[in-house]
């Protein structure tokens, strides 16, 4: 307990990023397609639009990830995490201030270009964080924690949600994630783990004694902490388990992809829901997401191994989907959402069983890495998924079944699902880390 209450600015910071994101997504379907389509509850535009955004973020990211993970090793966390926590701010300023079609797509394009560096960064670092300050033994509880805190802020921003008005979503979401910022700046201590990796293998000196020649070759010293494509493929073949763990996080983001680019305009169509509706829905996957990760998972991660618990929370997901693309009924959405219990397990399963494939000075890298190829999985989800949206959701579909893109993004979970039940990690995986220096030796 004592341990987990090292990390409570942590925590609050998370909850306040997560709070401001999540308060406008029940919005934003509702804002998209009055923007670009008005007064139409189906819009393929507004569907390819959001599947484009999402592609090139991912595209973005998949850069952007490993690089802030590898740098957050040299820099620290803290540092890291100012970047996101600001930039996300700005595009909620834009649509706090007017949701007419030419400021949304200010908005859209601002999203876009900050989105490439912010989306995932505050998750990746803060699981480098926890894994900072966090024993293994204890880690796939702490981070179940960490999880359990993104959840409660999905709970409490979907609960103001249905209660704002869209005005009031945006400026409010704006106003927290300004707060965010400034209270990981004002509180959070960082775990002081640049010095080490700044001056690796240079001997540590004074700032102001260090020759000119020697400031140069420290930062290039710090770009070589830059991982290229090359040092990421070195990296995944440097531990089967590692490998496994990528090809899973690579499934298991593209079926979170496929829901992202399509699950609320399916509903919207099928079902004709409207923001509060969303917003219920939401609220419920949310109170399942706390009740998981705050409550089940730490509990049954001391007795049931992560990687059993990670095939579980695939294999539920595969059936939520299952169920969701045959809903015949508008109670169906909710079931599957209070189903979300066990589905949640999935992700801090496989971050915590990541984290324990890495030595302590190498927390940022593997987890960036992680992050990138779910980026990677991002570009191609909307790809796929968004046009086959679309066209079942039109007149035009080859046979009536509106849920099929539904249906193929649970048949991706049981891709996961299948590739998870191949995992085997050793109970003493602390004696055989992956290791960049391999990697990156000229």
């Amino acid at each position: 307990m004592e341990k987990l209450a090292s990390l409570s600015h942590l925590f609050v910071t998370v909850f306040l990023s997560n709070f401001a994101t999540i308060l406008v997504i029940p919005a934003l379907t509702d804002v998209t397609l009055s923007a670009v389509c008005p007064g139409q509850v189906e819009c393929s535009l507004a569907i390819y639009l959001t599947g484009f955004q999402q592609a090139i973020i991912g595209l973005g990211t998949v850069v952007m990830m490993p690089l802030i993970g590898n740098l957050s090793d040299v820099y620290g966390r803290k540092a890291l995490l100012t970047l996101p926590l600001t930039l996300s701010i700005i595009p909620l300023v834009i649509l706090s201030y007017s949701r007419s079609t030419s400021f949304f797509y200010v908005y859209y394009v601002l999203r876009t270009l900050t989105a490439m560096v912010s989306e995932g960064s505050v998750q990746c670092l803060a699981l480098a964080y926890v894994a900072d300050n966090i024993s293994e033994r204890e880690r796939g509880s702490a981070i179940g924690v960490l999880s359990g805190i993104g959840s409660s802020a999905f709970v409490c921003g979907t609960l103001a949600s249905r209660f704002l008005s869209p005005a009031r979503l945006f400026q409010v979401a704006a106003f927290v994630s300004m707060i965010a910022a400034v209270y990981m700046r004002v509180f959070l201590k960082d775990t002081a783990r640049d010095e080490v990796a700044l001056t690796r293998p240079i001997l540590k000196t004074d700032p102001e004694t260090i020759p000119s020649d020697e400031k140069s070759s420290r930062r290039v010293q710090v770009f070589k902490k830059i991982p290229s494509s090359k040092d990421i493929v070195c990296l995944l073949k440097s531990s089967v388990t590692f490998s496994q763990l990528a090809l899973v996080a690579f499934f298991n983001s593209l079926v979170e992809g496929g829901v992202n680019a399509s699950l609320l305009y399916f509903l919207k169509a099928r079902f004709y829901f409207n923001k509060d509706q969303f917003a219920d829905i939401m609220l419920l996957v949310s109170i399942a997401g706390t009740i998981s990760q705050l409550l089940v998972m730490p509990l049954l991660a001391p007795v049931i191994r992560e990687e059993k618990l990670l095939s579980i929370g695939l294999f539920v997901g595969f059936s939520n989907m299952l169920l969701e693309s045959i809903a015949w009924s508008i109670w169906i959405p909710y079931v599957v959402a209070v189903l979300g219990v066990f589905a949640f397990f999935a992700s801090p399963c496989l971050r915590s069983i990541v984290s324990k494939q890495a030595g302590p000075d190498e927390q940022g890298m593997v987890q960036g890495c992680i992050s990138g190829i779910s980026s990677f999985a991002n570009i191609i989800s909307p790809l796929i998924f968004s046009p086959l949206t679309a066209l079942f959701l039109s007149e035009k579909a080859p046979f009536h079944f509106p849920g099929f893109s539904i249906l193929c993004i649970g048949l991706a979970a049981m891709v996961a699902f299948i590739l998870s039940l191949m995992i085997r990690v050793s109970p003493h995986t602390s004696s055989d880390k992956v290791s960049n220096n391999d990697c990156t030796e000229a």
